[in-house]
């Protein structure tokens, strides 16, 4: 009995919030693989039709495009786990491979968008693919921005996961628009945000506070998704001078 007494005294409380608590500890990986969640269950409905089965055949770059991109959220699960498992060395080993990676997202994802949007004009003879264009080159902008932010402060870990995190999200909005309802009513950016709200909730109730990376970082970026979705929503005149440009 007192063997049963002593065990229990030394072991130590299982409790979900607060710091060292299961939110804190796993919320990141956690948000890893609910973010690949997210990604299967969008793309799902139209990769079989618009990529794998597609008539007519898709541009060779847009399943680079899918490789590249599928390869940063496996990726993000894998950093996501490394540190749960209290392996930081290995981390910051193939972090280097990370760098290299979502260097190649963003120009990938620019020439892509280009591609894809000449494709959708001239092959299949859809509308708006200039007024769209602006959607994807603001994601890619985003996301360079974020992910140059959590390089440069890559030593502060504090500030690292939270823009690796929010970097992740932002690029959400592909696999939520693929569902009618949502992109009809330009609720893409909206459902990525909400994302990251879970964030703000875990600061919440782990630290108490919210961190300055949500502070400074959701704000900008929900203004600037207001004004693309208004530029495009509203194909604004400007800006199709320029997407007409582009696409050629």
């Amino acid at each position: 009995m007192a063997t049963v007494s002593r065990s229990a005294a030394v072991r130590p409380d299982v409790h979900f919030a607060g710091r060292n608590g299961f939110l804190d500890k796993y919320f990141y990986l956690s948000m890893s693989v609910l973010i690949a969640g997210i990604v299967v269950w969008g793309f799902n409905k139209t990769v079989d039709h618009n990529l794998i089965h597609a008539v007519p055949r898709r541009p060779l770059i847009l399943w680079f495009h899918g490789a590249v991109f599928s390869s940063w959220v496996l990726f993000f699960i894998f950093q996501s786990a490394l540190v749960r498992t209290h392996n930081v060395k290995w981390h910051r080993f193939f972090g280097w491979f990370g760098v290299a990676l979502g260097s190649v997202m963003v120009p990938l994802g620019i020439t892509t968008s280009i591609v894809m949007g000449r494709f959708d004009a001239h092959i299949l003879h859809e509308p708006g693919g200039d007024a769209f264009l602006i959607v994807p080159w603001f994601d890619m902008l985003a996301f360079a921005t974020l992910f140059g932010l959590a390089i440069l402060w890559r030593r502060k870990s504090e500030f690292h996961r939270r823009l690796v995190f929010i970097a992740t999200c932002g690029l959400l909005d592909a696999a939520f628009g693929r569902t009618d309802y949502i992109f009809n009513h330009n609720l893409f950016f909206w459902c990525l945000d909400g994302v990251i709200l879970l964030g703000v909730a875990r600061d919440l109730v782990v630290n108490r506070r919210i961190h300055k990376v949500y502070l400074v970082a959701l704000p900008v970026l929900v203004v600037c998704q207001m004004f693309v979705v208004h530029t495009y929503a509203s194909a604004s005149a400007w800006w199709l001078r320029i997407a007409d440009r582009i696409l050629g």
